[in-house]
């Protein structure tokens, strides 16, 4: 387990460095994964912000709490957590197991726009390899809103096709799903 605990306006302390770790280290048990957690530790004229990324396999939890105190918000920033981390175990519990359809691995290219403009063939400025999950729904959803993207690609256990899920503008979700043939 690896956390980095960050102090921004105020002087580093260790005993607040040692109570988050202790915090962090109860999130452990909900989670196989080593974990990696980034701790921002903020005061702001009379409020102590705590804010934590915390990543586990694929998982990407974030959280924010802003109180009077430093260690409440601290303690409070670590209940969203946990809310957050047993809120996605019980999601998974409830996956269908029998879906049938193996993760798989795809590759997402990024084009420099000025490459279609000069006439010549596209140039790609990023590459990422993404790892798509057989899940339902509601799941995507679920992962796209714990991962804060625009976006999140998936095998829909239902039709078992390649689908994307994204955030409106609106806030709302849009699906994508191939058109049989």
């Amino acid at each position: 387990m690896q956390v980095s605990v960050t102090f921004r306006n105020m002087e580093s302390k260790e005993i607040a460095r040692e109570y988050v770790q202790e915090k962090i280290a109860k999130l452990k048990k909900y989670l196989d994964t080593p974990l990696e957690a980034n701790v921002v530790l903020t005061s702001a004229k009379h409020r102590q912000i705590a804010e934590v990324n915390l990543l586990a396999n694929r998982l990407i939890i974030n959280a924010r709490e802003e109180t009077e105190d430093l260690f409440s918000a601290i303690d409070g920033v670590m209940d969203k957590l946990e809310r957050q981390v047993l809120k996605y175990k019980d999601k998974i519990k409830r996956r269908k197991t029998n879906s049938g359809l193996p993760e798989s691995s795809w590759k997402m290219n990024v084009y420099s726009p000025e490459s279609f403009e000069e006439g010549g063939s596209p140039r790609v400025i990023k590459s990422k390899r993404l790892l798509v999950q057989p899940m339902s729904v509601d799941e995507a959803a679920l992962q796209l809103e714990l991962l804060n993207d625009d976006f999140y690609i998936f095998t829909n256990v239902e039709s078992k096709s390649l689908n994307i899920i994204y955030r409106m503008k609106d806030g709302h979700y849009g699906l994508i799903e191939p058109q049989g043939a």
